[in-house]
Order: C-alpha cells, then sequence, then structure tokens
C-alpha cells in the first residue's frame, strides 16, 4: 500500500516544546536529533503548531504517505504537502539532520560558522555548504520584529570589504558604510529610560541592535534607516550629524563629539562597530559587499541573543519553518539558465491519489508551473540545480 490510511497528523503541542532543542552541548543536541524521524516531528510542529493545516484548502485531515518521505495528503483535496515544502528548505536533497546540525553551530558557536567551516564540520561540497549558510542568514531575520524604542545610540561606520578570492590587504580594501542603532538599557530598572538632554547615560548596557549598508552620509539615507529600525518618538543619542535634525518625530539628544574619541560619548554602538569588524575579520577574513546584509544579519541574531544563546536554534528553526523559500538564483541575483518560456498545456497534469487519478489545479490550459495559480495560491514550482541542495 502506497500510503498509510486517512489520519489525524501528529498535533504540534506534543513537540513544539521539545526540552532539548534547547541543547547546551553538541552531545545533547546528537542525543535529541539522531536520525531523520526526531527532526521531521520537531519541524512539524514548527510549521504547524496546531496540528497539519492544508495550505490548499484549509482542512486538517490528511493521510501519511509511504512513498514519500514526511508527505501528508489532505483528505479534503488531495493536496500533497510536504513538511519541507514552501518553507527555506523547500525542495532541499539534504537530509533534515545535515538541516539541523547546520543550523544549530550557525545559531550557538560564539564567532558563527563560515562555509568552509561548515564544509568540513558536514562533510559537504562547498558549494552546498555556502548555499546552506545563505538560506540560514536569510532566515535570522523576523519579518515581524519589534522597532528598537526607549533611548537609541545611532552612528555611522566604515569597515573594510574584499574583491574577490585575493589576499584581503585592510590597507588596500574598499570600504562598506554600516549604519548601526543600539538600545541604552538602564541597569537599575533593566529597561531604557530618556533623561534631560545632555544628561549622561551612566551604569548602562547595550540591548538590542540593528546594523545595515547605507549607501552615503546623506540624510536620505540615515532617515531611512533610522524610520525602518526605530520606534517613533524614542531619544536618539547621536554625534550631531547634520543629517539627524530632519527626523522631527524623535526627540534628537546630540552629543557633538569635537575633538572627543566617539566612544566616549557613544560607548555602546562604537563597541558593537568594533565587535563587528573584529568579527567580520576573523571568520570570514574580509567581508564582501554583495552580500553585506546577510552577513550583518547574522551578527546582530547572534548579538542580541548572546545571554541565551543556547535557545537561538529554536528560532532560527522556526522562522526557517515559515520563511518563504529561496532559489540558488535569487541569491547570487542572476535568471535561471533552465527557465525559458513558459510552455502551455493543452490539458491540466494528472497525478495518482489515494481515490484514483486527479486533476491538479481547476481545469483548463495552464502554464508550466501554474499548479494552482488560479486559485490565488503561490506557486511551489522552483528549480534549483541539483548539485546546490
Amino acid at each position: 500500500m502506497w500510503y498509510s490510511g486517512l489520519i489525524e497528523p501528529p498535533r504540534g503541542g506534543a513537540v513544539t516544546g521539545h526540552p532539548m532543542a534547547r541543547a547546551r552541548s553538541l552531545t545533547e543536541f546528537q542525543e535529541a536529533f539522531p536520525d531523520e524521524a526526531s527532526c521531521a516531528a520537531l519541524l512539524f510542529g514548527r510549521r504547524w503548531p496546531d496540528g497539519f493545516v492544508c495550505p490548499m484548502c484549509g482542512k486538517g485531515r490528511a493521510a501519511a504517505l509511504k512513498s514519500r518521505a514526511y508527505t501528508y495528503e489532505c483528505s479534503g483535496c488531495g493536496r500533497q504537502t510536504s513538511i519541507t515544502a514552501g518553507t527555506a528548505m523547500h525542495r532541499t536533497k539534504l537530509p533534515l539532520t545535515v538541516w539541523f546540525w547546520a543550523a544549530h553551530l550557525m545559531s550557538t558557536h560564539s564567532n558563527g560558522m563560515s562555509a568552509r567551516q561548515l564544509e568540513d564540520q558536514l562533510g559537504l561540497t562547498y558549494r552546498t555548504a555556502w548555499l546552506l549558510t545563505q538560506k540560514l542568514r536569510r532566515s535570522m531575520v523576523d519579518p515581524d520584529r519589534e522597532p528598537l524604542e526607549g533611548v537609541v545610540e545611532v552612528d555611522q561606520a566604515e569597515i573594510p570589504f574584499r574583491v574577490g578570492d585575493t589576499f584581503f590587504d585592510v590597507g588596500n580594501a574598499g570600504k562598506i558604510l554600516i549604519a548601526g542603532a543600539v538600545e541604552v538599557i538602564d541597569r537599575d530598572i533593566n529597561e531604557a529610560k530618556p533623561r534631560r538632554k545632555g544628561a549622561k547615560y551612566l551604569d548602562t548596557r547595550s540591548g538590542r541592535i540593528r546594523l545595515a549598508m547605507i549607501a552615503d552620509n546623506s540624510a536620505a539615507s540615515i532617515e531611512a534607516f533610522v524610520r525602518a529600525n526605530v520606534k517613533l518618538g524614542t531619544t536618539l543619542l547621536t554625534d550631531g550629524h547634520a543629517s539627524y535634525p530632519g527626523l522631527t518625530d524623535y526627540r534628537h539628544d546630540p552629543r557633538v563629539v569635537g575633538k572627543m574619541a566617539g566612544h566616549v560619548v557613544l560607548p555602546w554602538v562604537h563597541r558593537v562597530f568594533s565587535l563587528m569588524k573584529r568579527w567580520g575579520l576573523g571568520t570570514y577574513h574580509g567581508l564582501r559587499r554583495k552580500h553585506i546584509d546577510t552577513y550583518l544579519n547574522e551578527f546582530v541574531f547572534r548579538y542580541n541573543r548572546r545571554f541565551y544563546r543556547h535557545a537561538s536554534f529554536e528560532t532560527v528553526l522556526g522562522l526557517t519553518a515559515h520563511n518563504e523559500p529561496t532559489s540558488y538564483w535569487d541569491i547570487i541575483g542572476r535568471a535561471n539558465p533552465r527557465k525559458g518560456d513558459a510552455t502551455l498545456r493543452r490539458a491540466p497534469r494528472r497525478r495518482k491519489t489515494a481515490t484514483g487519478m486527479r486533476q491538479d489545479g481547476p481545469g483548463g490550459a495552464q502554464t508550466a508551473g501554474q499548479n494552482y495559480a488560479s486559485n490565488g495560491l503561490p506557486t511551489l514550482d522552483l528549480d534549483e540545480p541539483g548539485t546546490t541542495q
């Protein structure tokens, strides 16, 4: 029998609180996820915390297929859905254990993992390891994250970047302009508390941070960064740059540096810049301009979770299970050579299901890769090279 019968897929509540997802050591993590089945159980709970829901019709009853690993067929519409379909792991050729190991290493390692290191750790080719790290970095940003608020230090810095695979020389490297914002937390009350203008913020610590590359030091670039990452009405501690007075819907508290070192009046944002530069040089031997924002997002993710690093794996996995798929060609910014003009289908495709042959989609002529498109649902027909999965 090619399917296991009509069943209620396991409820997510039984696995969402998996205690070993927060394993503090490699030994604990290996014991918690020794095989594909244990990984699939946790991934099911992250994707469907309240139980399976068909992405086509919204029903919650399905049959678990035996012919396809971790794939369910909806009892209502016949739609077959894998636990990785439509996620960052869409159409992956890698085992789930490799994804879990990579996510654990990248999220819990204090300095991060480069593709070259991951290649050695997991026994992958460099191209596969590089694509894996790029997809995981894109899963480290929560689209619904809250903006910074309270009191925020804002400043800009230049960092060197590499060109190609040549030997990295800081003196001859180019420069990338980075904007940074850091919440200033009062240690006594453990929250950001604005003070009178010009007052010193003593006995504080850094909270959440945001980093992004900006084109230049113009008011347009700086204002766009601040508005995208800082809540309106927040107190901004800056170095008095001419671009900040345009932010009239913020409380601006400038600290003109003059001959004083910048890290004296804006200590936390400069400490973040210093750590970021050392991290880029130490782990990656110099960052590159093309994918700079994904590397900055990785640094921000790790810094914001530095006090509970063991729980970062759960966050990465949860975001990965809900992120839309990104192909190799999307990441490198080139057109997929395997995709040409759409082929007009004279008749809809049909496939074998538990109840017999079933027609894909609502019927009528379709173009290749447009299944269910007339219902307004996104197609999942991403074509990635098998050698890079």
